[in-house]
């Protein structure tokens, strides 16, 4: 863990040495050019030192987790990290600045402020002091904490043993032990008996604990004897390839005469010569179990030989790209499981031999309930959980204690300490760069949703994200997430047209948390649990519960970089000016929800600030100080009470994401529902924006926007006909613009846009269209607006208040590859039919207030993939739509403000499946609900 704090450091110092800062600061600081050039030396040895410090704990960090004297020494490090970190920030802001992210190199003329910024010489004398706890620490390192050596000890055996250790504890369990497997025990025994001649390998994929290696061995056990010879052999990331070939010729040798005498001598090449002479006319089954990286796959296949005898391979894996090394279509990914199962499970290890049938007594069943809840159907948890509780006292007394006090048996119990391993080894196999992100995330809430877009912004203020070529740090940082899920570390919740949303198991966050806590990494508020608040070094801060007494342990944190509110209740008065004065280095500062009136002007002294929430606040105006955040990323003042944004924000060359739009107290279907935010003239020298939501339509901020030649979204307001011509010759110079929102003045203006970006991916209009620009003859590529774009790119389509008078379908069924379509007051014919073969991968089709739409027919095959339908206000329509029948993946039929006699229909209409949700057009007091 105290790598991750290393890391950072060195990131930071990273950026002080680059681009020779001290030579070009040297003739505002004449006098300092000695001492300058002495600190970028001084600099450059902690650098040297870090990094090796660095390496050295990526692999001690391994064995002694739960060494004291190693934990002791590395809180001395951890504290030298930050302390350097620290002293860099005030070297940077000092003496200039050029960032790894884009930020521009500015210099201070001066000390402006010399009592709220250290003097050169003073960052020197720190430094120095640095480099001589550095010099002590790796002598006390000596003396005191064992060293890593080759041989047995080493961390990499460790680590294959501990994963060996692991595997037999979890791999041979007890029949009764495989709950909720059924389906796919059937299925892994059909795929090992087919009649397949040829070798087929079959991966098991999930998270750690959730049984793969269980129902591996309950298969193994069974169908083994039906091969010829079979093995089953343990990898870990750090694997030997000899030694996993030695097991395999072991194990299928066992019981066997001829066995060769020398296989301890043989090197990799005899090794793989014996074990293929061996299995070239044998059917074979080999279980691969906990597979880490596909080079190992790829490395131990070239021994086993692919014959045509209908041998089996079986890989268990917590990583989806090994898992996509399997035969096609034999992954099977095993799921928490249901709460029926994981209730069943629970019972058979906590009443086992106790209660007839495991039944559990009246009085402990809502604390069950309650504490299987906590395990979110993870087998290892509960059968560990439920043996825990077996051999307690079953009264309802010691069950609410264990209930409260869960997570700390998590933790400290010597009974779950299985469970922490399994766990962990996740962990400790993650790459570096990872490690932090997935901490980050366990700071939030259990349950927490997390949207794509707004994590990937977090990370990159934190600076967790490195460069990578020529990709952006979303690129990156995308990349990072996909990871993480792609190793069951995050858990994909959703994924559609508008993004993907994440959450982390609960079982999983808590071990995250108590290493966030231990390693100073982050800390949680609640209103009943701050633990490691007071002692924690000052680095991130989540507050998910209020305390009333928060703002008074402001007063002993120094070195807040991270403070994040998840409860808007809390009083804001005073909180903005205790941070401005107390967390000078801040970097994150999400205030989303806060009733925040105003801003202060001292929020312009914390030069490190890289991202600043302020959603749904009560802010009017922004200080003009905030023209001094040149390294803030991302501003959000959506849905505050900001109408005008100060002059100095076209100051912010770094800016990446800006979020500036005023909510009208309206519902989306009023066409004035929101509004733009002013931004002042100079809009177009932010040519590092990648996000722009919403500016005010003006004439000259219209023709600015082309300057943006990074923006790959844009929402803007306001927009009059005589501005479209403009807006036009801008977009097209936005090469990366794949979401556009253009929203007319008013619900009679035509919006005249004549041509898109080619990578547009998702378009939204909001206000009349001319008609000739989006249909053109029924022939989609040769409509202006259309033609330049790629349709295979092009999956989303919001039509609002367009009042077309053609039936728009025949011309957008060309975009073969939308899986969004969404029409508001945006055609005012009587019929609409989607024909077989149209919108092949639509998912999701929307059509509101269409006043005049009397008939909806669809054809056998049309819209083949279609999931959501929804069909409002619809007040011409008397017969149910012809053709619903036909769509067979459909999971949700809304039929929204419908008449009485219309709800007969559907109730009476076979094609409708008896399932459908509808509200009654019955206003004032609508009625909802559901058949």
């Amino acid at each position: 863990m105290a790598e991750i704090v290393i890391l950072l450091a060195i990131k930071k110092v990273g950026i002080a040495l680059a681009n020779g800062a001290a030579d070009q600061a040297s003739s505002l600081f004449a006098k300092y050019t000695r001492q300058l050039v002495e600190l970028q030396g001084s600099i450059g040895r902690v650098a040297r030192e870090l990094h090796v410090l660095h390496d050295v704990l990526c692999q001690m960090d391994i064995r002694n987790r739960n060494n004291q004297v190693y934990e002791g020494w590395l809180e001395g490090v951890r504290k030298v990290a930050h302390v350097m970190e620290d002293n860099v920030d005030e070297y940077l802001y000092l003496v200039g600045r050029e960032h790894d992210i884009g930020c521009c190199f500015y210099l201070k003329t001066g000390f402006k402020k010399p009592r709220s910024l250290l003097s050169l010489n003073q960052i020197a004398s720190n430094v120095k002091a640095i480099e001589k706890d550095l010099a002590h620490l790796s002598e006390m390192k000596n003396r005191w904490v064992p060293m890593i050596h080759d041989g047995d000890s080493s961390s990499t055996n460790y680590i294959v043993k501990r994963s060996q250790d692991l595997a037999n504890i979890s791999g041979f369990l007890d029949e009764e032990d495989l709950v909720g497997v059924d389906k796919n025990r059937e299925k892994l025994e059909n795929w090992l008996s087919g009649h397949d001649f040829g070798c087929c390998v079959v991966a098991l994929l999930g998270m750690g604990g959730l049984g793969k290696t269980a129902l591996a061995a309950n298969v193994y056990k069974k169908e083994r004897e039906k091969f010829q010879c079979h093995a089953w052999v343990s990898i870990s990331q750090t694997y030997s390839i000899e030694a996993v070939l030695r097991t395999i010729i072991e194990e299928l040798f066992k019981d066997k005469v001829n066995v060769p005498s020398n296989i301890a001598a043989m090197d990799i090449t005899c090794l793989q010569e014996t074990l293929k002479r061996f299995l070239e006319q044998k059917k074979y089954l080999i279980v691969l179990d906990d597979v880490w990286t596909p080079e190992t796959f790829h490395d131990l296949s070239k021994a086993l030989i692919h014959n045509d005898k209908g041998s089996r391979i079986i890989m268990t894996t917590r990583e989806r790209a090994v898992a996509a090394l399997s035969s096609e279509g034999h992954i099977l990914t095993l799921e928490a499981l249901s709460e029926d199962d994981a209730w069943e499970l629970f019972y058979k290890k906590a009443f086992t031999k106790d209660r007839i049938n495991h039944e559990c007594p009246v009085e402990l069943t809502a604390l069950s309930e309650e504490i299987v809840s906590k395990c979110k159907g993870l087998p290892l948890a509960i059968v560990s959980v439920g043996s825990l509780l077996h051999v307690r006292e079953k009264t309802v007394e010691e069950w609410r204690r264990i209930n409260d006090q869960l997570s700390w048996e998590l933790i400290h119990n010597s009974r779950l300490d299985h469970v922490r391993n399994v766990l962990n080894l996740s962990f400790i196999y993650l790459p570096t760069h990872l490690k932090s992100c997935f901490l980050y995330c366990s700071l939030f809430p259990e349950d927490y949703i997390f949207h794509r877009k707004k994590l990937v912004r977090l990370w990159i203020a934190e600076e967790f994200i490195e460069e990578r070529g020529v990709s952006t740090l979303e690129e990156v940082a995308e990349g990072y997430l996909k990871e993480l899920v792609d190793r069951n570390m995050l858990q994909l919740v959703e994924k559609n047209s508008f993004g993907s949303k994440f959450k982390m198991h609960d079982i999983l966050r808590e071990l995250a948390v108590d290493l966030c806590q231990k390693d100073c990494f982050g800390v949680i508020y609640e209103e009943d649990n701050c633990v490691g608040f007071l002692e924690m070094d000052g680095r991130r801060l989540v507050v998910q519960k209020l305390k009333k007494d928060i703002l008074e342990l402001f007063s002993i944190v120094h070195r807040l970089r991270t403070f994040i509110t998840l409860d808007n209740s809390m009083p804001s008065f005073t909180l903005l000016p205790q941070l401005s004065n107390k967390s000078r280095y801040m970097t994150v500062l999400e205030l989303s929800g806060l009733p925040i009136e105003k801003i202060p002007d001292a929020i312009g002294d914390l030069f490190n600030l890289c991202h600043l929430g302020l959603l749904d606040s009560k802010v009017k105006l922004l200080p003009k100080s905030v023209e001094k955040l040149l390294n803030l990323l991302t501003l959000d003042v959506c849905s505050s009470e900001i109408e005008e944004l100060p002059g100095g924000i076209v100051k912010l060359k770094n800016l990446r994401h800006l979020f500036a739009e005023k909510g009208n107290g309206l519902t989306w279907r009023n066409f004035q529902c929101r509004s733009g935010v002013c931004i002042p003239n100079g809009l177009g020298s932010l040519t590092n924006l990648q996000t722009l939501k919403a500016p005010e339509a003006r004439h000259e901020s219209v023709g600015q926007l082309g300057e943006l030649r990074q923006l790959t979204s844009l929402r803007i307001w306001n927009i009059k006909g005589f501005y479209c011509e403009r807006l036009s010759e801008s977009l097209v110079q936005m090469r990366f613009l794949s979401y556009l929102y253009v929203s007319a003045s008013d619900e009679h203006e035509v919006l005249q846009l004549t041509a898109l970006p080619p990578n547009m991916q998702k378009l939204s209009l909001r206000g009349r269209s001319a008609e000739d620009l989006i249909l053109s003859l029924h022939a989609l590529d040769e409509s202006p607006l259309f033609q330049a774009v790629a349709e295979q790119n092009f999956y989303s389509l919001h039509l609002d208040w367009s009042q077309l008078r053609e039936d728009p379908l025949p011309s957008l069924s060309r975009l073969s590859n939308l899986t969004k379509l969404d029409f508001t007051r945006a055609y005012n014919g009587e019929q609409l039919a989607f024909l077989t073969g149209w919108f092949p991968k639509l998912k999701t089709l929307s059509l509101r207030d269409l006043p005049n739409l009397k008939r909806l027919e669809i054809l056998q095959g049309a819209m083949a993939t279609l999931e959501n339908l929804y069909l409002v206000n619809l007040s011409s329509m008397t017969e149910v739509p012809a053709g619903l029948e036909f769509l067979m993946p459909l999971q949700y039929l809304a039929f929204r403000e419908i008449s009485s006699d219309f709800l007969t229909s559907l109730r009476q209409c076979s094609a409708t499946r008896g399932r459908f949700w509808y509200s009654l057009r019955r206003l004032p007091d609508t009625l909802a609900g559901n058949v």
